[in-house]
């Protein structure tokens, strides 16, 4: 007969999964329904404003919710400032970050709206499906519940955020700490279709690298000549197209150039060396109306927005939200 009592390991991985699906069942779509019924409304009328004048910061804003939530969860912390330049904004892989402005405009219209209610990791994580929908993207249903965190660390942004130069191992091993499978790894990194890059974020593909002139042999010959124009050697400000042809078009064209070799990152050309991220890759590149990135993107950021989510009584709202209360 089989014993009653559980194991030590066993109740622990109970009390996990308990505490996990708690912190879940807070954040839902609707969680502002009663205390502020027009905080969406709000946040999409602010953005319509800001993407007429401003449509550039579509791709930094996307990037932020992504930003935020490798850092200690989708808590807000990258918002957060430091008198003495210690916080994750002021770390080297957020430094290209654009866009506070506008998540404090947002913040200042749902404070006037309803105080006190709406955080500031809700308004990041809405704000990227208001980008991503601005530039003929998905919509998704945004769940919504965060509370924001008070802490923000200079150093954690360079040990959680996947770097440019990653290869496919690290980057597996980078989305799985956060609980994202292979599949959120090569759907969220379509991402890349809108927005820029500096040149110092991928020139060591054309200049330091181990093909000819020092060229990287997996990036297309004809592709390395056109950045190079555009790169030389040690420039740090130049600002090159992500996806050429469609910066501001959210469609599935990222994945045509990655196939022909032309992702710009070594992150992106990382994808054609596992199997799985290969196949979407391929299966995209040849769609044209039945793609399914945009339903399949959308359904990897609702994944991506519930990493390490803070929720019920833990952390704060804050009223401004590059400042802890």
């Amino acid at each position: 007969m089989a014993s009653s009592k559980l194991s030590p390991c066993l109740i622990f991985l109970q009390i996990i999964f308990l505490v996990f699906n708690s912190a879940n069942a807070q954040l839902r779509v609707g969680f502002y329904k009663d205390t502020c019924p027009k905080a969406e409304a709000i946040v999409k009328e602010v953005m319509h404003q800001v993407m007429k004048v401003a449509p550039s910061l579509s791709g930094p804003l996307l990037r932020m919710h992504f930003h935020d939530c490798f850092v200690r969860g989708c808590d807000g912390s990258v918002l957060l400032n430091s008198s003495t330049g210690q916080a994750e904004k002021d770390s080297p892989p957020n430094l290209s970050l654009r866009g506070y402005q506008v998540i404090d405009r947002v913040k200042t219209a749902l404070e006037k709206e309803c105080p006190g209610a709406v955080s500031c990791a809700d308004i990041v994580a809405i704000v990227a499906r208001d980008v991503t929908v601005a530039t003929m993207g998905p919509f998704w249903e945004v769940e919504t519940g965060r509370r924001d965190g008070r802490v923000s660390n200079f150093s954690e942004p360079l040990t959680n955020l996947p770097p440019f130069s990653a290869n496919i191992s690290q980057l597996i091993s980078m989305f799985r700490s956060k609980g994202l499978s292979v599949k959120d790894l090569v759907v969220l990194s379509g991402g890349h279709t809108i927005g820029t890059s500096h040149c110092s974020s991928f020139s060591s593909r054309l200049y330091n690298s181990t093909g000819k002139n020092g060229t990287d042999p997996t990036l297309d010959s004809e592709y390395i000549e056109k950045l190079k124009s555009r790169c030389k050697v040690g420039d740090q400000t130049t600002l090159v197209e992500m996806d050429p042809g469609s910066v501001r078009t959210f469609d599935n064209s990222y994945y045509t150039l990655v196939a022909k070799r032309r992702g710009l990152f070594q992150s992106d050309a990382a994808l054609l060396d596992n199997s799985e991220t290969k196949a979407y890759i391929k299966l995209q590149s040849a769609a044209t109306h039945k793609s399914t990135f945009f339903k399949d993107f959308g359904v990897s950021m609702i994944n991506m927005g519930r990493v390490g989510v803070l929720t019920g009584k833990a952390g704060e709202i804050r009223k401004v939200c590059s400042k802890v209360k």
